[in-house]
């Protein structure tokens, strides 16, 4: 009986891996475009369900998840918001899909070793804090990859293309804060009825 059930469970998280790959591919489309000059800079949901993957599925399938996504991206398939393709690791922007990637492991750890408390209010704000930590890392990495394109690839003063990531940043961070709020909420509802069934 044990084996069997560790193979459900493992074919469980298969499926839910995938599904979480697919919901972040598909949030690349559903996005708005940002005038931000020189370079326009798009919000989509694709941060909502990179959060949902690390508070749902935990640190290494969360991960996964969002790995099996930049993987499948970067093989040619259009699932990213310009595009795909291994050239689009010389996109300047390319450090906020690794971005989520990292963010996506440290919320499931997060969530994973801060303290439950019985609370409804309570899982709130430990989910909150798990997303506001996993934000700051995906903007983080981001900016320093941007930094990095712009200073060692392009032939851009690296100064000016910094400037260009933080006020693209700043015209996308407070609707990135926002879905940290949903998806905390929503994983709060979630996350009793997906335990019990990755653990039937």
């Amino acid at each position: 009986m044990g084996g069997r059930q560790g193979a459900g469970m493992r074919t469980i998280d298969i499926v839910l891996c995938g599904l979480f790959a697919a919901l972040v591919a598909v949030g690349a489309f559903i996005r708005i475009t940002l005038p931000t000059q020189p370079y326009p800079f798009t919000f989509s949901l694709q941060w909502l369900f990179v959060l949902l993957a690390g508070m749902l599925l935990g640190a290494k399938l969360g991960a996964m998840s969002v790995g099996a996504y930049l993987l499948v991206g970067l093989v040619g398939v259009p699932v990213f918001v310009h595009g795909g393709g291994p050239q689009y690791i010389f996109r300047a922007g390319f450090g906020f899909l690794l971005g989520f990637l990292a963010a996506a492991f440290l919320i499931g750890l997060l969530v994973e070793r801060l303290p439950q408390i019985q609370s409804s209010a309570g899982e709130f704000i430990r989910l909150m804090i798990a997303a506001v930590a996993g934000l700051v890392v995906y903007y983080f990495i981001g900016i320093a990859y941007y930094y990095f394109m712009y200073s060692c690839v392009l032939e851009t003063p690296a100064e000016w293309g910094l400037g260009v990531a933080i006020v693209g940043c700043l015209t996308t961070f407070l609707p990135d804060l926002a879905l940290c709020f949903i998806a905390a909420l929503l994983s709060a509802r979630l996350r009793p009825a997906l335990a019990k069934a990755r653990h039937q």
